[in-house]
């Protein structure tokens, strides 16, 4: 059997790292895209034809008719956040797509919403940050094998089943947190009405990826957060419920790993966190004002302020190498034009001791100082360069170092929000 084109792409830091553009990009030559964890905490902004659009849950190929939009098995969705998306695609006059929401992803239900405030605000020193939408309820549900799916919401009877033995339990934790009690006949009607409103999109993805790769379709998958954010492999607690990194994609929609193809990792020029956890390169002066600045630095999901910090390449390395990324795109590489300062973490010191790893801990983490190397800056504007030699030579150098430390080959940066506005660095088959 002939296997189709099958392609990766996932943040590598802390997330927010410019994905929905370089989906977008990339989407315009793909048949499929495809969301494989996460659910409506993953804010991705697509920028073109000088307008701005901001997605939570759904794929980025929405804009584009002819591709398949497919919403994974191992994303945790919320049915009435989904279909507010679809409103407000209508509302900017989007409605021309296709979309496919897979019968065994898992229900963000209401309780898992006020569970997600309740537990944050009970914990003393180690707040996570968390959007407040659910997911990690929800996904805690799933493993504890007392969530919803998709597919009960299209039976009734059976949802009712499902509702009574978790609300149940819920109302147990209801009690003790001081909180509101669930009812389950409301429930009931409110996730049967949401059923029947998304049952034009549910179906059994897998089996729909499975034949679009025996198509020999071109198949995208969209990674959620970032590698720095992984459950298994981030900066523990502090990170999301899920893991987006690629090892991830075969078990959250059910496409064997043999048929992967290429990992593109996705990294800004600089470093940005949101909410709680460890930040080695994290400044707080007036260059980080530049940048956010610049940058737009606010999260699309909160609205927070994101921290700000330069580039770290020693977490660089790590999400690469955790992720088996083939190559890299650079986003937002023309918030660095103007800057006055500008630096390269390399290494990290702990204990008086050079290293090149990320600890396993945020005991040794938070410990960690940044060893960084000073790089040269540009004042030229380069959101009109549309090839790598019509960069600045500093800038060149800048992206060269960071394949140097990286040891990985650049394929795209990006100089400026619209899709139009991308350098392809080296010619890759995607």
């Amino acid at each position: 059997m002939k296997t189709g084109k099958v392609d990766v792409l996932l943040g590598l830091q802390w997330g927010d790292e410019g994905k929905g553009k370089m989906t977008d990009y990339l989407a315009q030559k793909s048949d499929v895209v495809v969301r494989y964890q996460g659910g409506n905490n993953a804010g991705h902004t697509i920028t073109f034809g000088g307008q701005r659009y901001a997605l939570q849950s759904i794929p980025s190929g929405i804009f584009s008719p002819k591709i398949k939009n497919v919403m994974a098995n191992g994303m945790v969705i919320n049915p009435k956040a989904v279909l507010d998306e679809l409103q407000k695609l209508r509302e900017m006059g989007i409605t021309d797509y296709q979309l496919f929401i897979s019968d065994r992803a898992s229900v963000v239900m209401p309780y898992h919403i006020e569970l997600d405030g309740a537990y944050e605000s009970l914990k003393k020193g180690s707040v996570i940050g968390t959007t407040n939408k659910g997911i990690g309820p929800a996904y805690a549900d799933k493993y504890n094998r007392t969530g919803i799916r998709i597919g009960d919401l299209l039976h009734k009877e059976y949802l009712r089943e499902r509702l009574d033995d978790a609300i149940s339990l819920v109302n147990i934790q209801m009690r003790v947190l001081r909180r509101k009690r669930y009812n389950l006949h409301t429930l009931c009607e409110e996730y049967a009405e949401y059923g029947r409103l998304l049952s034009p999109y549910i179906c059994d993805t897998s089996r729909l990826l499975y034949d679009e790769v025996k198509k020999d379709s071109r198949i995208l998958f969209e990674g959620a957060q970032g590698v720095m954010l992984c459950i298994e492999h981030g900066t523990y607690p502090f990170v999301t419920s899920s893991s987006p990194a690629t090892i991830s994609v075969p078990l959250g929609t059910g496409i064997p790993p043999k048929y992967i193809d290429h990992s593109l990792g996705i990294c800004k020029a600089y470093n940005t966190r949101v909410g709680s956890g460890v930040f080695p390169t994290e400044i707080t002066n007036s260059t980080a004002y530049y940048i956010r600045d610049r940058g737009n630095e606010y999260g699309t999901v909160t609205g927070r302020p994101r921290r700000i910090g330069f580039l770290d390449t020693v977490a660089l390395r790590h999400a690469c190498r955790i992720s088996g990324i083939d190559s890299l795109a650079v986003m937002l590489f023309d918030v660095l034009s103007g800057i006055s300062e500008l630096r390269i973490c390399t290494h990290y010191e702990l204990n008086n001791k050079t290293i090149d790893y990320v600890p396993s801990t945020i005991y040794e983490y938070e410990k960690c100082k940044p060893i960084y190397m000073n790089m040269p800056v540009w004042s030229e504007d380069i959101s009109a360069c549309r090839s790598f030699d019509e960069l600045p030579e500093n800038a060149k150098y800048y992206l060269k170092k960071i394949e140097e430390l990286t040891d990985t080959p650049i394929s795209y940066v990006s100089v400026g929000p619209d899709r139009e506005q991308t350098i392809e660095v080296k010619k890759l088959n995607l």
